[in-house]
């Protein structure tokens, strides 16, 4: 019969797409993972990998094990759902991951509510890039995401995550104070003559903010460019640039910048998404009903500076 535990080293591989990112995620070293998958190919009695440059790619028959053994343990975490359930009280782990203003806006009031309601729930957040925290929910790194999803920019799907929105806010336009700004601005018209700071090429919301000022009829002066939105309204209230800010991301915070509403007032989509097979998990729930909760209630957020 064949080890379940090279298996998923196998499925790992077809995930991460090197023995070495494999290594790293497990804790293995390459050595360690490559003897591991050759014993698993005797076992299976036919070729697994085959050398593709200085990698690896799986084979035919590799990518119907990784299939099924995506199966199996979807299998076993619908079992350890339901034996969780089984109990009166809610307890266990979940690892969420959040990117940055979910996690300065909703997360507090959202820990401190389940540290109340659930003492026996371990919550573990890590910060994560929406995109890439989806991928690693739907490969088993994470147990819930918080992610976003900007105005014609859709977030990657993949299957087996269930998604849930969560709430939505206002993408405006951040400017200095008057006597601030290098250039005197009044619109996104006239923002075509400030410098820019935007997140890193990739990103959704850089992908909507360029293509929102090439649609108003200009290329963007991105001079400065950071994932980290706290940055963005220092240079912004310094009088250094200018912005697209979700107004999620005022919450608990005072200003000095002005926020100027965009053409056809966009909306910013927050959702949380999970696993399907951990659908029953009674602390992934309260967690994701707390998150629900806390998003629903105007006292755990404070309204955006005008």
């Amino acid at each position: 019969m064949l080890e379940i535990r090279r298996l998923v080293l196998l499925r790992e591989l077809a995930v991460r797409g090197t023995i070495a990112a494999v290594a790293e995620a497990l804790n293995f070293s390459p050595s360690a993972v490559s003897q591991q998958l050759s014993q698993l190919e005797r076992e299976a009695g036919m070729p697994l990998l085959r050398k593709s440059g200085r990698g690896v790619q799986l084979t035919p028959q590799a990518e119907v094990l990784v299939e099924s053994v995506g199966e199996v343990l979807d299998t076993l975490e619908r079992a350890e759902s339901r034996l969780q359930a089984s109990t009166a009280t809610v307890s266990g782990r979940v690892r969420v991951a959040v990117f940055q203003s979910a996690a300065l806006a909703l997360m507090p009031a959202t820990l401190l509510a389940m540290a109340t309601r659930f003492p026996d729930v371990r919550v573990e957040m890590v910060q994560r890039e929406p995109e890439e925290a989806l991928r690693e929910t739907w490969a088993r790194d994470f147990d819930m995401v918080i992610a976003e999803q900007y105005p014609a920019h859709a977030a990657p799907h993949h299957p087996g995550l269930d998604r849930r929105p969560l709430t939505t806010d206002a993408i405006r336009l951040a400017l200095p104070a008057p006597g601030a700004a290098l250039h005197p601005v009044a619109s996104l018209d006239e923002a075509r003559h400030m410098p820019w700071v935007m997140e890193p090429r990739g990103t959704a919301s850089r992908h909507f903010a360029e293509q929102l000022c090439r649609s108003t009829g200009f290329e963007p002066d991105v001079r400065y460019e950071t994932a980290d939105l706290q940055a963005h309204i220092r240079l912004v209230e310094s009088g250094n640039a200018v912005a697209l800010i979700p107004d999620l991301v005022w919450a608990g915070r005072d200003t000095s910048c002005r926020l100027l509403d965009l053409p056809n007032r966009p909306r910013r989509t927050i959702f949380t998404a999970q696993r399907l097979s951990g659908a029953a998990s009674p602390a992934a729930n309260a967690l994701r009903e707390t998150l629900e909760h806390v998003a629903e209630s105007p006292a755990s957020l404070a309204s955006p500076p005008q």
